[in-house]
């Protein structure tokens, strides 16, 4: 049984919002951020390199599609897709389920750091080219 991704993310936010918390209380937000950066940056371009290499022959805009289809699971993002071409995906992301949970939780800063700044690091996986990513919260994904 596959867990939709929100659901994932919540799990997570139980334990890593609370140590992000900590952690820029004890060396500051600016250098705390970057160490968690850091450290999830890695951790999503690995896990960017692996589903791409899952995804076969198709083009870059239908991988890209794919992708999102899995980030949008469990109802977590309402999309319209806009220019959809071989080498180009634009979409424009209407409601982020993931950016409300962690405004309900009271935090939206370590939400978007931990969750919505991973896109970057997962489409600037190995493997994916030139794509473009704006997280979620702050408009759509555009490849090229």
């Amino acid at each position: 049984m596959d867990i939709p991704l929100i659901e994932q993310v919540k799990i997570q936010a139980q334990v890593l919002v609370p140590l992000v918390k900590a952690l820029q209380a004890e060396l500051g937000e600016e250098r705390a951020n970057a160490i968690v950066r850091k450290a999830l940056g890695d951790l999503y371009r690995k896990y960017g390199e692996k589903w791409w290499r899952t995804q076969g022959a198709r083009n870059l805009g239908e991988k890209v599609a794919s992708a999102f289809e899995m980030f949008a699971a469990g109802d977590a993002l309402e999309y319209e897709v806009g220019t959809k071409t071989p080498d180009a995906l634009e979409l424009n992301v209407t409601e982020c389920r993931y950016a409300e949970f962690y405004k309900k939780i009271g935090a939206p800063e370590p939400g978007f750091l931990l969750t919505c700044s991973a896109d970057t690091d997962f489409f600037h996986a190995e493997g994916f080219g030139a794509v473009a990513p704006a997280s979620a919260t702050r408009g759509g994904l555009t490849s090229r």
